[in-house]
């Protein structure tokens, strides 16, 4: 018991440590901190739907879907991750925003790929606008501005990614570029004035450099001979010094390339990942629609067979009419017990309730009020498919062909012979399906 209660108290510590974090904006801290606290209780249920949040606040939706879903199967009831899951599911269109964002910013590191660096970055600031907290998009248009020498931008490609993750170490190695950018352009600016003194004279002010009189015109003396030691100079780095020089700045540039195309890669595999996941979630979300029509199938049928056995139960009701409730009960999505009483009540009502309707669907298709006879032979059809030794098989597919639906009725002629072959009715079912096939080739041929 001493054990188990420490397993809770580390995890609620990581998990509070994890709640302090993500209060400030530091998700990628929040993240390691609510990981671990899953890791000694993988059912906080707290660390689970507030790591699904974090997950959320910087644009991965699919895996904040995923622990949400984990988090509703461990708790179906009394759990806030049923709302999150209802909110994202209810708007197809953000999903369908989600997914294209992610394939342009597939497409981007196929850009990158193929040194197509500008359309990277047109395509990301589209992605960065339609999906605003994609913090990977953020910090990509981020390296790409720094790799074409586009600082500002990057700065604020930075700022921006910084404020969905404060503690983020791609962020911060960013900005840790952008100020060793910014130290050097200072020294350099520092550098042109020290080169000059500055003093007043009244009212004005006097720039002059730092050299004395003498300097300056030692220096004048001098110019014919720097001129001829830089000349001197010049052919011996262009000659020997130059191809030394570039051969070095190749292949720091190609190292530069490898870093670079390893980071792109890096990224297009977590992209992966997340598309596989949102498909994963896609098909979760089909089985979970399927599991809840087939929830939703069972309680009607229940409710319906619970009905009819009260009207049966009362006798005050005809068998025609509890039959129609009746036929609304699927026997497949009820229990052995409810399977038991639809039998039992069905072999009472059934039989009269086909008497009746077949009286009144033939005497519908004599009548020529086709779509009455059909509605009454289908529900005889629906109770009992041998009816009479098929006849409500075969009625049901006059009324079908006369009414113009030959589809129908070719099914019901068709069912005719097959599974009643030597029934009085298969030789004329047999012989409307020939007429009616004759009649489908020469509507073909009129066309």
């Amino acid at each position: 018991m001493d054990y188990r209660k420490k397993i809770v108290y580390h995890s609620n510590y990581w998990y509070n440590d994890g709640l302090r974090k993500a209060q400030i904006r530091d998700m990628s801290g929040a993240i390691a901190s609510l990981r671990r606290s899953l890791q000694f209780n993988r059912e906080n249920i707290a660390a689970r739907n507030l790591l699904g949040l974090v997950y959320y606040g910087i644009g991965e939706v699919p895996e904040a879907l995923v622990e949400w879903i984990i988090s509703k199967n461990l708790r179906p009831h009394d759990n806030i991750a049923g709302y999150y899951i209802d909110t994202v599911q209810s708007s197809a269109k953000e999903l369908e925003t989600i997914n294209l964002a992610i394939r342009k910013y597939n497409q981007c590191l196929t850009y990158c790929r193929q040194n197509g660096e500008d359309l990277a970055v047109i395509q990301l600031k589209q992605v960065t606008a339609a999906h605003p907290t994609f913090l990977k998009a953020h910090q990509l248009l981020a390296l790409l501005y720094l790799h074409t020498g586009q600082y500002t931008r990057a700065r604020q490609a930075v700022r921006q990614a910084r404020k969905l993750d404060t503690g983020n170490e791609t962020t911060m190695r960013y900005m840790h570029e952008l100020t060793h950018q910014k130290g050097r352009k200072r020294r350099r600016t520092g550098k042109k004035k020290e080169d000059a003194v500055e003093y007043s004279m009244g009212n004005e002010t006097i720039i002059q450099p730092r050299h004395s009189r003498i300097r300056q015109m030692a220096g004048h003396l001098a110019v014919a001979n720097i001129f001829i030691g830089a000349a001197i100079g010049a052919a011996l780095i262009w000659f020997l010094v130059a191809p030394a020089v570039n051969q070095s700045t190749s292949d720091r540039l190609n190292s530069q390339m490898r870093d670079y195309s390893d980071q792109i890669q890096s990224l297009e595999a977590q992209v992966s990942a997340q598309t596989r996941t949102l498909d994963n979630y896609r098909a979760s979300g089909e089985t979970l629609e399927a599991d809840a029509n087939q929830a939703q199938t069972a309680k009607d049928s229940y409710e319906n067979l619970m009905a009819v056995s009260a009207q049966y139960d009362s006798g005050e009701y005809s068998d025609a009419a509890m039959a129609d409730t009746l036929l609304g009960v699927s026997r497949d999505a009820l229990g052995e017990s409810g399977q038991a009483r639809y039998d039992e009540l069905a072999a009472e009502i059934f039989p009269n309730a086909c008497e009746r309707n077949f009286n009144s669907g033939t005497e519908a298709l004599e009548a020529a009020d086709y779509q009455t006879a059909i509605d009454a032979l289908g529900k005889v059809v629906r109770m009992d498919a041998g009816y009479n030794g098929g006849q409500a098989l075969y009625e049901l597919g006059q009324a079908y062909w006369n009414n113009g639906d030959s589809e129908n009725a070719a099914a019901y002629f068709q069912r005719v012979v097959d599974e009643y072959a030597d029934s009085d009715y298969a030789g004329d079912a047999q012989a409307n399906l020939e007429e009616i096939a004759a009649s489908q080739d020469d509507t073909e041929d009129g066309e």
